[in-house]
């Protein structure tokens, strides 16, 4: 195998000054009224006059207020927006109002106390609501049924991923963001590089590099890190422990840095020492399958579109790989953004509808045999079909790299 020489944090750009990340806010709140109004408008088109959306992701996008990564279990009803075609709510108790005042001042203030249900059917009722559109699968049987009590006159009609669907198309401070939180990323794992020896455990690296990301520049996680050597690396979406580095083995990183509410998501997989030649054959199927989609996108993307469908993405990158042994099962990829799994989804079970333009979605191929090894590349692309672009914002190099 070719030794590629190791990227150093230097190689990468550094964190976003304050100017910028003030930048970025007012870019927010200029875009706001227009992602409002595409809400607005679907729900005409769906002839829904009121609209409830619960995740925390929705509430920063769409009325600005930022909740920590790690709130969403304790933070109650707080964050929920219900909306008409000319009001917005934002649902908050004791512990948020203050903060929503100084970040969401556009928004109606909602303190629900502790009767969720009967706060919501009051607003409805108090802006002449007669259908409301909430999602069954996230809001609890309880409190709809509560809804239905408060506002006898309201019809509830299930919707699911309105928001969701809005933010998969990216806005270029977005992107901007997603590529800071890869460059945070990016750096963290040059900067562990000579961490990585025979002896040293997967725990260890996790804790490393995670304390790498937080010192340069995330101001949370995405997700936790796994750091999986040899054949914990087969577990897809397994947890560091106490399990020691060996040398001929690979370990597998998969992690990812939070910037200004936005999310990275990167997969390494080193070797520890020179590989087997049936490692480094694994290793290059792998390799080879995510170019396939890649290939497939930048092609499409320089002629301005259309984008492949996320199914045809999965099967370009399958039929790259085929031959090779032990292919993934999961899906190939999914959107990111102020959630690190977001639409749209590239997979065997996505539909045939063109990608979205402009958005951000990771690519990872992997090989995974049980007990013996996991390899998978992840990086994540930008795609413009208006600017005939690709951009792949994860800039760690993605070929095979010899570490210990």
């Amino acid at each position: 195998m070719k030794h590629a020489s190791l990227p150093t944090p230097s190689d990468f750009a550094a964190p976003p000054s304050p100017a910028v990340l003030a930048g970025w806010l007012d870019a927010d709140h200029k875009a706001r009224p227009a992602r409002l109004a595409a809400l607005r408008e679907r729900m005409a088109r769906e002839g829904i006059d009121a609209l409830m959306l619960t995740s925390h992701a929705d509430a920063r996008y769409f009325a600005g207020i930022c909740f920590g990564p790690n709130e969403e279990p304790t933070s109650g009803s707080s964050g929920w927006l219900l909306m008409t075609a000319d009001a917005l709510g934002l649902l908050v108790d004791s512990r948020y109002i203050i903060q929503a005042q100084r970040e969401a001042p556009d928004a109606e203030h909602i303190d629900y106390g502790s009767d969720v249900g009967a706060a919501i059917g009051t607003w409805l009722h108090n802006h002449g609501a007669r259908q409301l559109g909430l999602d069954a699968q996230e809001v609890r049987h309880a409190v709809w049924e509560r809804i239905t009590e408060a506002a006898p006159g309201v019809e509830l009609r299930s919707i699911r991923g309105w928001g969701r669907a809005l933010r998969a198309v990216k806005e270029a401070s977005e992107i901007e963001r997603i590529a800071a939180a890869c460059a945070v990323a990016d750096r963290a794992l040059a900067g562990i590089l000579d961490q990585i020896r025979p002896g040293v455990t997967e725990s260890a690296l996790a804790w490393s590099l995670e304390r790498a990301m937080r010192e340069g520049g995330a101001e949370a996680l995405a997700f936790d890190v796994a750091a999986l050597a040899g054949g914990n690396a087969a577990l897809p979406h397994g947890n560091p422990g106490t399990r020691e580095l060996r040398a001929g083995e690979v370990i597998l990183f998969d992690f990812g840095a939070q910037v200004a509410g936005y999310r990275s998501d990167m997969t390494r997989t080193l070797f520890v020492g020179e590989p087997s030649l049936e490692h480094a054959a694994l290793y290059t199927a792998v390799h080879r399958g995510q170019a396939a989609t890649i290939d497939l996108l930048r092609s499409a993307a320089e002629q301005g579109g259309p984008l492949p469908s996320g199914r045809a993405c999965d099967v370009a990158t399958r039929a790259a790989m085929a031959g090779s042994p032990h292919v993934y099962d999961h899906g190939l990829g999914h959107g990111i953004g102020l959630q690190t799994h977001e639409s749209p989804s590239l997979s065997r079970g996505a539909t045939d509808d063109a990608l979205p333009s402009p958005t951000v979605f990771s690519v990872e191929p992997g090989i995974y045999v049980q007990d013996e090894i996991g390899i998978r590349i992840e990086d994540l692309v930008a795609v413009n079909t208006a600017a005939k672009s690709l951009t792949i914002l994860t800039r760690f190099p993605a070929e095979p790299l010899i570490v210990g």
